[in-house]
């Protein structure tokens, strides 16, 4: 029988090269830890209020859609009222072009907000992607008092 082969193992280069001596972590990313402190406290006032701005917002959008339904669902359905008891035939009649117009005013609104919304949320999932704490915190913070003000709002309807 063959022996295996008694050849020395040899070291393999390392994959990913060490970082320079004496930079360490903070020399790979000096935006994220050697920051002044007013300008990480300013950082996450930023975004605390892009996070609050973002509650407002699926508020807002909250608030358009029950508003639509319920002003679109009344027109609606005076105008089948309407239309039975005139035995009309002609549906291009001036209120269901109105109701029409009312409809797309409503929904490009709707599809503003929710472009505004997701622009806002992919800033904030960048910061918190920063890897800093404190802006981590102030999302946190931000959403919950963005909600502890905007549902309220809800209600008021």
């Amino acid at each position: 029988m063959a022996s295996p082969s008694t050849k020395p193992l040899t070291m393999l280069p390392p994959i990913c090269a060490p970082p320079p001596t004496g930079t360490g972590f903070a020399g790979q990313l000096p935006f994220v830890i050697s920051k002044p402190h007013s300008s990480v406290a300013l950082s996450v006032l930023v975004v605390l209020l892009l996070a609050v701005l973002y509650e407002g917002i699926k508020v807002g959008k909250a608030r358009l859609l029950h508003q639509a339904l319920t002003s679109l669902s009344i027109s609606t359905s005076q105008q089948l009222i309407e239309d039975t008891d005139q035995n009309s035939s002609s549906s291009d009649s001036p209120q269901v072009s109105r109701t029409r117009l009312r409809w797309f005013l409503c929904h490009f609104g709707q599809s503003l907000l929710h472009v505004a919304q997701v622009v806002i949320g992919y800033f904030m999932m960048l910061a918190v992607m920063s890897y800093n704490t404190w802006i981590f915190f102030g999302v946190v913070l931000g959403s919950g008092v963005g909600y502890y003000l905007a549902y309220p709002l809800l209600s008021m309807t």
